[in-house]
């Protein structure tokens, strides 16, 4: 079945910086869909007691039964069942003067750049001191260690200064005056994934003083190209959305069919974790927000593992990337 014919749900929330990046993924797909407003900190009904998933970060998306977990499997996601050949956008364009796309370096510049070098830098330089105890008792959760206020604070100089060195990286990559990231017909993931830190952390008042037009002029001017190309997106109407409740998106995502032709279970890999189609699985983040799902095995390959959960409103197929997640059998996960 075309993914055209079913819901797309996005849980987030305002202030959460993941979640804008799938928005602008979404603006870039021009797919319209649907938003659940959950809360900043936990618990998490919508997620946990409706559809039976624990995964404690956001965003997470819904096509259909099929919910995405990790913003890096929602990119492959979307470009797969939203396929520009069906007149959808592209996450991937093609380099100029040319029908190929770096996919693989896209990824990784997301995945392994952004995400888990300059993300972090950018996080840890918020005010912890400003925020109130039950956010840092969540985020302490989160993290797996408490938050010393103090502590990052006194260590800013040090992360003002390696993300002023990932900025002389992300100069040297604009310095032949190319428009996007990956020198693409168009803007892409590449664009999206660095865009959503870089505008992000610029207006912090500990590192506002990194973003100078005069120190970077290509990468802010890089900056202010991706935000012009995401607002008239925005204007454009691209990717029109509804708020529903997360009672409402349940029985969407619920009722949906099945799509079977979507799994797919590598024996290879299964075999090198003990794991066997149909048995207990538990899924988890290896680097914070480490809390397991766990369901029954529908599918694993190299790029990802589909387990199915159970909640309130009924069953749903839960994807999860392989990269940076761990997947035991639920036995192993509960002696742990």
């Amino acid at each position: 079945m075309s993914a055209r014919s079913l819901p797309v749900i996005l849980y987030h929330y305002d202030a959460s910086p993941f979640a804008t990046k799938v928005k602008n993924m979404l603006l870039a797909k021009r797919i319209p869909h649907k938003r659940v407003n959950v809360t900043m900190i936990m618990p998490r009904p919508a997620l946990s007691e409706q559809l039976g998933i624990t995964y404690r970060k956001i965003p997470v998306l819904a096509i259909g039964n099929d919910v995405y977990c990790d913003t890096s499997l929602i990119a492959t996601a979307l470009e797969r069942r939203f396929p520009a050949s069906e007149g959808y956008g592209t996450l991937f364009p093609p380099r100029k003067g040319s029908d190929k796309a770096d996919t693989g370096v896209a990824m990784a510049v997301m995945m392994y750049w952004m995400d888990r070098v300059m993300f972090p830098l950018a996080a840890n330089s918020l005010p912890y001191h400003k925020y109130d105890a039950e956010f840092l008792k969540d985020r302490h959760q989160w993290m797996g260690a408490p938050i010393d206020a103090k502590a990052l604070a006194a260590k800013q100089p040090q992360r003002t200064s390696a993300l002023a060195s990932h900025m002389t990286l992300l100069e040297q990559q604009l310095a032949d005056d190319r428009d996007w990231l990956l020198d693409t017909t168009t803007p892409g993931l590449a664009d999206i994934a660095a865009h959503f830190v870089c505008n992000w952390v610029r207006i912090f008042r500990s590192t506002r003083e990194v973003f100078d037009p005069k120190v970077f002029p290509k990468s802010m001017a890089w900056i202010a190209r991706v935000s012009e190309a995401l607002d008239k997106l925005q204007k454009d109407g691209a990717a029109p959305f509804d708020p529903i409740s997360g009672e409402e998106a349940a029985k969407l995502v619920c009722s949906s069919p099945e799509q079977p032709n979507l799994l797919r279970f590598d024996q290879t890999e299964a075999n090198r974790f003990q794991l066997q189609l149909g048995e207990p699985a538990s899924v988890a983040p290896t680097d914070s927000g480490r809390v397991p799902t766990v369901g029954k095995l529908l599918g694993l390959t190299t790029e990802e593992a589909v387990i199915e959960t159970e909640g309130k409103a009924g069953r749903v197929h839960c994807h999860f990337p392989r990269l940076n997640f761990s997947v035991k059998t639920a036995q192993t996960a509960a002696k742990l």
